[in-house]
């Protein structure tokens, strides 16, 4: 099993009276991931799993009593696919204020943010997110050269987990065509009152088209025929389950700056390249370069989150065609990338040197990529 970045950080946090709360999409490896820390524990430990009938009547009754009962001076409560038990946030609330000492583990997938009502765990909580295998993590495996290697292939398929035991090229469009039809929308449309579930996914086939491209809300909403606040709507869902992310532009009121669109990527290349169906060599691609755009800025996130960096990420255009990839902000200090996936070099745009000339300036490519990522 792969080390993840996040395992020290939540059980560093055991000795804490708090709930931690473990999210992100289906498949990331959450429940693998808290199997191998529970089993670490040494100390007095209870594992429950959220989709257990008896489990989910035992944690019905909210009374201290029972709690105390079921517990019985246990130090880690881990329960599993939490967002399956009713007003689990009320329950985990009532446990942590009353017992003690306890730690407890809800891990969830995205779900468990569409199921809350309320915030009954402010002050009480600490949330991870787990995304698909980022490439610091999987530096733990291989040298350098096997990176190299493996970096077209990683941007064709993604870096779910479990495509780490599939040889064959079809055995992972295989894996990913399944995990797009059967659980990469399931907690929207068991959560969420979504109407026209193909709505949403052709949303999703039209954002992977325009991956690295500004998308207007409004003309998504035309060529759907929907509202541009049903847009809106579906696309924040699609953002609390962990499938997109916006770059949003960045910009100082400035006459000439692009400062409403959004660009839209996918945390998983693989997941982009199954919507549009099309795993076709790089080499012979017309989307090689919003691909590779798409694969380091997302990989780019996932490890600012991971060390908590809090980078506020976006992009940067002028109206008159001048542009930035990628542009990060943390304190008040920008950090700007050019992305290429060869080598080239690109001076920083005028118009951005002016308006911002203590912001650092990089090219990022395929040689250089992976200071960026570990």
């Amino acid at each position: 099993m792969i080390d993840r970045i996040i395992e020290n950080q939540i059980v560093n946090n055991f000795d804490r009276q708090k709930v931690t709360i473990l999210t992100g999409s289906r498949r990331t490896g959450k429940t693998s991931l808290l199997k191998k820390i529970f089993s670490d524990y040494t100390g007095k430990k209870l594992w429950l799993n959220g989709e257990d009938n008896d489990v989910k009547k035992i944690l019905e009754n909210r009374s201290v009593a029972n709690y105390r009962n079921l517990l019985q001076d246990c130090k880690l409560l881990v329960i599993d696919v939490a967002q399956h038990i009713q007003d689990i946030a009320a329950v985990a609330k009532l446990m942590i204020d009353e017992l003690e000492p306890l730690h407890i583990v809800l891990t969830g997938s995205s779900a468990f943010e569409l199921t809350q009502k309320g915030y009954p765990l402010v002050g009480r909580s600490i949330s991870f997110q787990l995304y698909p295998l980022c490439q610091a993590e999987l530096s733990s495996i291989e040298n350098i050269l096997e990176t190299k290697q493996q970096l077209e292939n990683r941007i064709l398929f993604g870096t779910y987990p479990e495509l780490l035991q599939y040889n064959l090229n079809k055995e992972k469009q295989n894996y990913l065509k399944e995990l797009v039809n059967t659980y990469l929308l399931k907690d929207i449309l068991e959560f969420e009152n979504i109407k026209s579930p193909a709505l949403l996914r052709k949303l999703l086939e039209l954002l992977a088209w325009q991956t690295g491209n500004e998308v207007s809300e409004t003309e998504l909403g035309k060529m759907l025929g929907i509202s541009k606040n049903t847009v809106s709507r579906y696309l924040d869902l699609l953002q609390k389950v962990f499938i997109l992310f916006p770059l949003s532009a960045y910009n100082k009121n400035l006459r000439n700056e692009i400062s409403k669109t959004k660009k839209w990527y996918f945390f998983d290349t693989g997941i982009r390249n199954t919507l549009i169906n099309d795993f076709t060599p790089l080499a012979l691609r017309r989307d090689k370069g919003a691909l590779w755009e798409n694969y380091f800025i997302a990989d780019r996130q996932k490890i600012n989150q991971y060390r908590m960096h809090h980078a506020q990420p976006f992009f940067w255009r002028t109206y008159d065609g001048q542009k930035i990839d990628y542009v990060e902000k943390i304190n008040n200090q920008l950090s700007a990338f050019e992305i290429k996936w060869t080598e080239k070099k690109i001076k920083v745009p005028p118009a951005f040197n002016n308006a911002y000339p203590h912001a650092t300036f990089q090219t990022i490519n395929t040689d250089n990529y992976l200071t960026w990522l570990k």
